[in-house]
């Protein structure tokens, strides 16, 4: 579990996540990590391959890697999603949810990454037809 986020919170995020994905065939995935003394990209790529890369038709999957212990987020999306959208967003939605995070807003700093990037989703991965989940919306942990 997370020492930064209360369970209450960690339901808000996955509300969020659901909320995001209503109008698009996107799917997000929030992975919260606590390992210490690690390439923190190194993990977050393993991380992304394991639960996103790949799993969407569409492969619009994006995944929030977030070590608060080690003060760091990364933020990967698959290539089609990557694809449509520049880095310039990535980079301006870093500096925003990491912002938050400075002040200690750990919860509304994901939380209007997750819906910022939902609209995005929307924008280039509109619901057309019936709008399966293709993956997990729960946030998962590694230890």
């Amino acid at each position: 579990m997370s020492n930064f986020l209360t369970e209450y919170q960690m339901a808000s995020l996955v509300e969020a996540i659901q909320s995001a994905e209503d109008h698009s065939t996107g799917e997000i995935r929030v992975h919260i990590d606590s390992h210490s003394g690690g390439n923190n990209a190194e993990i977050a790529f393993n991380v992304f391959k394991s639960l996103c890369q790949n799993k969407t038709a569409e492969k619009n999957a994006v995944l929030f890697h977030v070590n608060f212990e080690e003060h760091y987020l990364t933020i990967i999306g698959d290539e089609g999603i990557h694809q449509k959208v520049r880095q310039t967003f990535w980079d301006r939605l870093h500096d925003e949810i990491t912002a938050e995070f400075a002040k200690g807003n750990y919860h509304d700093g994901l939380r209007n990454g997750i819906l910022k990037t939902g609209y995005e989703l929307k924008k280039h991965f509109p619901v057309s037809g019936e709008n399966f989940n293709e993956l997990s919306n729960e946030i998962t942990f590694s230890n």
